[in-house]
């Protein structure tokens, strides 16, 4: 008899519990993902800005990216936000455009862009460094 009113209430807390869930809204918290790295920008002439996003819109970077809101994954203003406008950053990103890229922003990966010319590569990083 005893193991009856054992089992009854093991069946009863798990029926609530699994209601419980059901009911209640996964809320997960926003994680403050951006570590910026300290640094100022460097000046950049406003051509290379322009090539930069001219070739952002014609090699469908908007398919995974955004400039204001994190898609598949990082918004530009938020790689913005990370990185100061410098000329090692702006290679070590125009190095990830190319050879694509993993674990920087969490789980999405990046894939490689190899019919990209470096240079095309250093305006893309360049023009989303200078969204803050």
């Amino acid at each position: 008899m005893r193991w009856k009113l054992v089992l009854l209430l093991l069946i009863g807390h798990t029926l609530c519990h699994c209601a419980q869930k059901e009911n209640k809204t996964e809320i997960t918290p926003t994680k403050d993902y951006i570590r910026p790295i300290p640094g100022k920008d460097e000046p950049v002439a406003q051509e290379t800005l322009d090539k930069g996003e001219v070739l952002i819109s014609y090699n469908g970077c908007y398919d995974c990216h955004r400039k204001e809101v994190r898609s598949k994954g990082p918004a530009y203003s938020d790689i913005a936000k990370r990185y100061p406008r410098k000329k090692i950053y702006i290679s070590l990103l125009s190095q990830k455009i190319l050879n694509g890229s993993t674990g920087s922003w969490g789980n999405p990966v990046m894939p490689p862009h190899p019919n990209l010319r470096p240079e095309e590569a250093s305006a893309m990083a360049t023009y989303i460094l200078s969204l803050k």
